[in-house]
């Protein structure tokens, strides 16, 4: 079977996902997921990235192969495709466009940190960037926090985004940052854009940019003031320049979901997720993809 990204659109919903990435994530703390550690091969001639994500997972098996070129402008900065696998006997099941994939799952699993650490009233939202991730965690956030206000910054595209959307173009990363509840960082900067001076006690932030060891997005004020939350431990250390500059982590949101460690405690307690994005969300993905297509073949 061959899946283009039409048809994965066609299958994929974002209320069917957000579940899925949470079990996803329970999974991958509670050591039930086979998952090395990212591959990445440096294509300096492009300043671009290629990267081998495989993992086994609860009856799936798949790998990602991903391209990342930051520098893109005209096309999008990701591109990838998802092959997964029969356990049983390793035979090929299915082929499928990973791009949109990516882009989703990455603002399920947000959601889900942000159902798990928001404040549960939280209803205005910050987002600095403007591209395929404040899509999509725009309409992921929207179905776990009631938000009415909803502000966007980005150096270049914050005023046709805000337009297309009906939310407010921010004319300062501040300005969209202040009083927002909920905060999104999903650039491509390779240094920080986020100040910890702009942030109100309770502040939730989802920061899904700089997944790279020598790439920041927030500053230090934001990591010294936050309680941080990651999918993995050990791909948050290797692969996110802002977890190895805070040099600590308090818990995998796997670990939240099974109850294991501790949530939001306060309403004042600024909560940090900090994503990599790791091959479970993909595998788990494609194959939520793939059954439903089988289902639709019948």
């Amino acid at each position: 079977m061959i899946l283009d990204e039409g048809a994965v659109r066609s299958l994929l919903r974002m209320e069917d996902l957000i579940p899925a990435m949470a079990s996803a994530m329970a999974d991958l703390s509670s050591g039930k997921v086979v998952q090395p550690m990212r591959v990445m091969v440096p294509i300096a001639e492009h300043g671009g990235f290629l990267g081998l994500m495989p993992a086994a997972y609860s009856g799936a098996l798949g790998a990602k192969l991903v391209t990342f070129y930051p520098n893109n402008q005209t096309v999008p900065t990701h591109h990838a495709m998802i092959l997964l696998f029969k356990p049983e006997t390793g035979e090929p099941l299915v082929t499928m466009d990973g791009r949109l994939i990516t882009e989703m799952r990455t603002a399920a699993v947000s959601a889900v940190a942000t159902k798990f650490l928001a404040r549960p009233e939280a209803s205005v939202l910050g987002i600095l960037g403007s591209g395929v991730q404040a899509r999509s965690h725009l309409e992921a956030l929207r179905l776990v926090r009631p938000l009415r206000e909803i502000r966007v910054w980005s150096p270049r595209n914050a005023r046709a985004f805000a337009k297309e959307f009906g939310v407010h173009a921010a004319a300062s990363a501040e300005e969209a940052v202040r009083g927002a509840a909920v905060v999104v960082v999903a650039t491509t900067s390779q240094t920080p854009v986020l100040s910890g001076k702009w942030l109100s006690p309770g502040t939730h932030i989802n920061a899904v940019g700089a997944a790279r060891p020598t790439w920041r997005e927030l500053d230090d004020d934001v990591l010294q003031k936050s309680r941080i939350y990651v999918e993995s431990r050990e791909a948050a250390a290797r692969d996110s320049g802002d977890v190895i500059a805070a040099g600590q982590v308090f818990a995998e949101i796997g670990e939240v979901v099974t109850g294991a460690k501790r949530g939001r405690e306060s309403a004042d307690e600024i909560t940090l997720f900090k994503s990599v994005g790791v091959a479970v969300e993909d595998v788990a993905t494609a194959d939520l993809v793939y059954r439903k297509a089988l289902r639709a073949a019948k």
